[in-house]
Formats: C-alpha cells, sequence, structure tokens
C-alpha cells in the first residue's frame, strides 16, 4: 500500500501524505516513499512545482512513536525539500504537530486553512525539536519558538502565519494558493530554481553546520529514560510521571 499519493495538473504535481492510520505520522516507510517521489519530480522536467498535502483531518503529527524514521534519514528528506530546483507548497487543511512541523519549515510556500492547529509536542514527550530546527530556526521568529518550543501549547494559523511559520493563510486554502500557482506556472523553470538557490542558502549554511550535532541529539533523547517515560504515557493515554 503506498503512503505518497500523486497527481498532476497543468505541471504542478501533488504529493499527498496518505497514511491515516497513524494521522500521516513520519514513519521510516513514509519518509522513505516522500523522498522517492520528490527525487522524481526533481527529475521530471514537465513538474514545475509541488504541492504537498494531506488526507484526513491532520497533516502530519511528528515522527511515528512505534516507527520512527532513523534521524539520518529526517535531515535528508528536509534538506531535499530545501534544495529541490523546484518550488514546494505545503497545503495544510488540518493539525500539524512536532516533527509535521519541520517539514512546512523546508517548503518554501506554505498556506493553511484557518481552522488548521500547530504544536511542538516535542517536551511533552520527553525529546526536543532537534533536526526539525535545521529549517524553522533560519525562518521563524526566535521569541516565538522559544514559547512553542518550550511550552508545546497549540497555535493558531493566523499565528503561525505571523510568525513566520506559514506564508499565508484563509477560509479557503485552495482560493488562497490559486494566485500563488498561477504565478509559479507562468514562471521559467531556470529563473524558479535560479531564485530559490538564493532563498535557501542560508538554511543550507544550518544543515551544514549543525545537521550532525543535531541528529546526535535526537539520537540521544530518543534513547533516554524520559523519552521512554514520555511516549509510553502517550500511548497509554495517561500524563508523564513528571506533570506536576
Amino acid at each position: 500500500m503506498t503512503l505518497i499519493g500523486r497527481t498532476r495538473a497543468r505541471a504542478v504535481e501533488t504529493l499527498t501524505l496518505d497514511s491515516p492510520a497513524n494521522r500521516n505520522a513520519l514513519s521510516a516507510a513514509l519518509v522513505g516513499e516522500l523522498s522517492d517521489a520528490l527525487t522524481d519530480c526533481a527529475k521530471d522536467t514537465d513538474v514545475r512545482a509541488i504541492v504537498l498535502t494531506h488526507t484526513g483531518t491532520t497533516f502530519c503529527a511528528g515522527a511515528d512513536l512505534r516507527d520512527p524514521p532513523d534521524p539520518d534519514a529526517l535531515v535528508a528528506l528536509l534538506r531535499q525539500i530545501v534544495e529541490l530546483p523546484k518550488p514546494v507548497v505545503a497545503r495544510v487543511t488540518g493539525h500539524v504537530r512536532a516533527g509535521g512541523l519541520g517539514l512546512l519549515a523546508a517548503c518554501d510556500i506554505t498556506a493553511a486553512s484557518r481552522e488548521s492547529t500547530f504544536a511542538f509536542t516535542e517536551v511533552h514527550i520527553g525529546v526536543a525539536p532537534a533536526v526539525i530546527s535545521l529549517p524553522l530556526l533560519p525562518r521563524t521568529d526566535p521569541r516565538a519558538l522559544a514559547r512553542y518550543y518550550l511550552t508545546g501549547e497549540r497555535f493558531t494559523a493566523p499565528e503561525a502565519a505571523r510568525i513566520g511559520l506559514l506564508t499565508t493563510q484563509g477560509e479557503d486554502v485552495d482560493e488562497t494558493l490559486a494566485p500563488v500557482l498561477d504565478g509559479l506556472r507562468r514562471a521559467s523553470p531556470r529563473a524558479l530554481a535560479e531564485t530559490k538557490a538564493l532563498l535557501t542558502a542560508k538554511v543550507l549554511e544550518t544543515f551544514d553546520r549543525d545537521a550532525a550535532g543535531l541528529t546526535a541529539l535526537s539520537a540521544r533523547l530518543f534513547s533516554s529514560a524520559d523519552a521512554r517515560e514520555g511516549m509510553t504515557a502517550f500511548l497509554e493515554r495517561r500524563d508523564a510521571q513528571w506533570v506536576v
């Protein structure tokens, strides 16, 4: 069973996260399939841009706690989105948690419907948003990240747009994205690739400098006693032992 749906309309390839059993969580299998689909899009001269979207009410619930991806594989996927020589546009009509926010930050343009919600829930299960910080820190308001990283609070689509996580948001995400996709279709493929390279240079510097350290941090935290307790509590639908 495929976990990534693929459709195309007027040179825009839509990749759909389609793993409803785990709310489109980042399993090793989903990360691998998404990477393969992006590789195909990069090679296909008939693809002008990519839309990344989802089935169900959740864009991505973060890492799959039962089958988490290798941290190196997640870093590679995020970098692949940033480096892809074609624009990647996120289309969100639901909730985004933890690692799913890293996918958003890696995309070039992000749009969500107004009912969407967002949260960095890592601290509640005993880990930190380590690897996903690679695209997030260069692109998102640092004071807002300090609050939402440390508290795990949910926040709204208008707030996500205010802090730079979203490019735009509205009642109808497809209406919101229509002029964006029209603009991409009118652009020269070579010009899009060169312009994207200008925009992502600073983000890639962060990957070059910090990827190894953050990958090691992620592996260390996920193997810790706090992570074992936090994940067990999450799966058992109870508070972790440190909750006061």
